[in-house]
């Protein structure tokens, strides 16, 4: 099985839509390997998106998912980070499919409601980032 990393942001952690996501998720074929709710400061949420510093949105990015609490959870199934993917939807809500977790539950492009990985290799890393081998359900 595949595993990817997702995580409820802040905006709809504090809007009580986590329970909502969780089993739209597991309602989805994913199973939750791993899961804790965190809150990752500055530093963290700079360190985390370290790959986008150089973009104009990495400011918005940072202040975003250090300003409350999230959800991180690491999410396995076939083909799982393309599955997630598409589950999420795109990344303006505004312009995803219906249905999808972010046309459901995010205010805007920057606060979308919900973060998933964009590749294997991402996955990885990200899953590093938030748990360790001992923390995950094989």
């Amino acid at each position: 099985m595949e595993k990817t990393l997702a995580f409820i942001k802040p905006e709809a952690v504090c809007n009580n839509n986590s329970g909502k996501i969780i089993d739209s998720i597991e309602n989805a074929g994913f199973q939750v390997a791993a899961l804790k709710m965190v809150r990752l400061s500055v530093e963290q949420a700079q360190k985390f998106y370290e790959i986008h510093k150089e973009k104009a949105f990495f400011d918005d990015l940072v202040n975003n998912i250090s300003c409350g609490s999230i959800i991180a959870m690491v999410l396995a199934k076939e083909n799982a980070v393309d599955d997630f993917r598409k589950l999420m939807g795109a990344a303006n809500p505004a312009a995803a499919e219906e249905g999808t977790l972010r046309k459901l539950y995010g205010e805007s492009i920057e606060k979308n409601g919900i973060h998933g990985a964009d590749s294997l290799e991402n996955a990885n890393t990200e899953i590093g980032f938030f748990f360790n081998k001992l923390e995950i359900i094989e």
